[in-house]
């Protein structure tokens, strides 16, 4: 599970990094060109914040928190991992985590401020980059893993036969 775990946490940051260096080479923020009717657009921003632009100025305290985020995913979670949804969900879990945090360690102003490049926009919703859809999707599995595991235990618990005490002779 550990090798399938860093193939997808390593094929997530690839392509979240070489999406966001073709953005940052070829989009113009002034011109951002629409696919699929206008239902995509690519929109070049660099985010100082987190999701929705919030807090810009806490730049330093997301990287902090998504390194400390990253130490306990791969060194907690993931040994943990025993089945195959799980696995996907952390392996995308850290590709996401690990995308947004290179931005934040390497791109401009510096270490640890550094801006989030995004470039991908729905209609009326933030605009995004690959990260934030592996961060996205290992929520969306995660919930969906918890919710069917927690309705298994509950039906298997229901179906389950009642223990009774062993009947004891009358003295």
């Amino acid at each position: 599970m550990r090798r399938l775990i860093a193939l997808i946490a390593v094929a997530g940051l690839v392509l979240d990094q070489v999406t966001k260096a073709m953005a940052v080479a070829w989009l113009d923020p002034l011109r951002p060109p629409r696919i699929l009717g206008g239902l995509v657009t690519f929109q070049l921003i660099r985010n100082p914040g987190a999701a929705f632009s919030m807090g810009e100025n806490a730049t330093v305290v997301f990287s902090v928190l998504a390194i400390v985020m990253l130490v306990f995913v791969i060194v907690w979670l993931a040994p943990k991992v025993t089945t195959r949804a799980w696995t996907v969900a952390t392996g995308l879990g850290i590709a996401g985590i690990a995308g947004n945090l290179t931005d934040r360690l390497v791109r401009p102003p510096s270490i640890l401020h550094g801006h989030v490049v995004d470039f991908i926009q729905l209609p009326y919703f933030a605009i995004v980059n690959v990260a934030d859809i592996c961060l996205t999707s290992a929520a969306v599995t995660v919930v969906l893993l918890s919710l069917f595991a927690s309705r298994s235990d509950d039906k298997g618990a229901a179906d389950a036969p009642e223990e009774t005490a062993p009947l004891q002779p009358d003295a």
